[in-house]
């Protein structure tokens, strides 16, 4: 029977979901408290500037190719792809920084040259990385977290050793250098947990970066929301922008209807997109699955401070993608997960969409999109974000060796407290729960509420996890539990 469906939220999970649910012939409408779609992934333009506001990178192409091909499309009919070379670079100090290439046989000479013997090494490790994403991207995130035994299959019985061990511990098993344990380490902080705490098998981060490669939509990120959307339209979809939900009506335990601007919107079946622990307030507490108490004890990914910037020249010493690793990556780790505070000395990430996409400023001009990570909840005051903006950019000037202050247009900000207003984000995080072995599969909360007929979930903050691609694969899970149930 076809259901008249209210979604609220249009990040990438419910956009997904919307499509999926629109295919099956059912009624779509998606709700969203802003003026454009997108959640996370916005839009900003100012001064003939253009920014991605949240999610920069394109990895794991194949799992957007999948989802288009669920329609029978594929992405190059909605965007172009652009694969980069370099992919990203790391920066330890000046005049010392390591270029990964757009290939995996380059990367491993680069290895080589830096630590003997790694190349073998790391060839190694890629096999067995691959390995793990043939199983996890291709089959278990695609299963709805319901019951411990969908992660037992033949494939993950022979590596449940996997499980037990951690990144951190494998790869400092096998290389020596602490620059390329960083680099490795690195992938998995999409996960949203220290690569210390993060279970060996989630190596396959590592064959996302190294052996899928980085790449990015002609004019940015925006391109894949602009793609959904269109499709989601040509399916049947319908918008409503600037709709705040104020409350999830439930009667005899079934969710019945929204509350939109002070308006009663009746629905067959209520799914949000929007934060879990935010969806929940929308209802009387007796019919909320999770307790503060439970969320307080969740491990949440990190919070940003995000800069866009409009520089009037272009920038020397650059990549599209550059990560700055020259203070202790371990101190920081340590500030956003064990004892959470602004950290003293902070590893940043800055993003040139202009080197690539020369729309995303005016001509011989730089946008950058600069980010720290941040421990979920902290005190975010405008004082902070200048002292932490003087920070990033000193270290900026002397690792690239230019002069860059002068050149600064505009700086715009963004951090946890535009996290919790825009997004309604649990303590301000920014990227959901992190995939801890604790925080995995069926121990993440459900798609589909206990308490409450006709009323699910998607997106980070439950299965598969953070990240635009499991979002998609969220959206896709959800609607298939919808089907099922309604």
């Amino acid at each position: 029977m076809k259901k008249d469906i209210k979604i609220i939220g249009s990040g990438f999970s419910a956009l997904s979901a919307s499509c999926y649910l629109a295919k099956k012939g059912h009624k779509i409408t998606i709700y969203e408290k802003n003026a454009s779609i997108g959640g996370r992934a916005r839009q900003l333009k100012r001064d003939g500037f253009t920014f991605d506001m949240g999610p920069s990178w394109y990895w794991m192409p194949d799992v957007f190719e999948r989802f288009f091909a669920d329609f029978n499309k594929k992405p190059s009919d909605y965007y172009e792809l652009i694969k980069l070379d370099p992919a990203y670079r790391v920066y330890f100090d000046i005049d010392d920084f390591i270029s990964i290439a757009d290939n995996l046989p380059e990367i491993i000479e680069t290895f080589e040259k830096i630590e003997k013997g790694s190349g073998a090494i790391l060839q190694e490790f890629m096999i067995k990385a691959k390995s793990n994403y043939e199983i996890a991207i291709k089959n278990l995130v695609y299963r709805p977290g319901v019951s411990p035994l969908e992660l037992i299959t033949p494939e993950t019985a022979l590596k449940v050793g996997q499980f037990f061990s951690t990144i951190s511990r494998d790869i400092r098993k096998k290389f020596k250098n602490e620059r390329l344990i960083q680099i490795l380490e690195f992938p998995v902080l999409f996960l949203g947990a220290k690569a210390s705490d993060t279970p060996s098998f989630y190596s396959f981060m590592n064959f996302a970066d190294f052996g899928l490669g980085t790449w990015h939509p002609k004019t940015g990120m925006y391109d894949v929301v602009a793609a959904i959307e269109k499709l989601s339209l040509e399916l049947g979809v319908t918008y409503q922008l600037n709709a705040n939900i104020e409350k999830i009506i439930v009667e005899n335990n079934k969710a019945t209807a929204l509350v939109v601007n002070g308006k009663i919107v009746k629905a067959d079946v209520i799914l949000s997109g929007a934060d879990y622990h935010h969806t929940e307030s929308l209802l009387d507490e007796k019919y909320r699955m999770y307790s503060d108490k439970y969320w307080e004890s969740r491990v949440f990914a990190p919070s940003s401070l995000l800069f866009y910037v409009g520089f009037n020249k272009k920038l020397e010493n650059i990549s599209h993608h550059a990560l700055f690793f020259d203070v202790d990556f371990n101190q920081h780790a340590k500030d956003i997960y064990d004892k959470p505070r602004w950290p003293k000395e902070p590893l940043f990430y800055a993003n040139f969409p202009s080197v690539t996409d020369k729309t995303a400023a005016p001509k011989g001009m730089e946008s950058g999109f600069f980010l720290i990570p941040l421990a979920p909840g902290i005190m975010d005051t405008q004082e902070l974000r200048l002292a932490y903006f003087d920070k990033i950019i000193n270290r900026f000037e002397k690792l690239t060796q230019q002069e860059v202050k002068k050149n600064i247009i505009f700086k715009e900000s963004f951090c946890k407290n535009d996290f919790v207003r825009d997004y309604n984000s649990y303590k301000g995080n920014a990227y959901g729960m992190a995939n801890t072995l604790l925080q995995t599969a069926f121990l993440r909360p459900k798609l589909k509420s206990k308490k409450v007929t006709n009323l699910y979930f998607t997106g980070q903050l439950t299965v598969p996890g953070p990240g635009v691609p499991p979002a998609l694969i969220s959206g896709k899970l959800v609607s298939e539990l919808i089907e099922k149930y309604n």
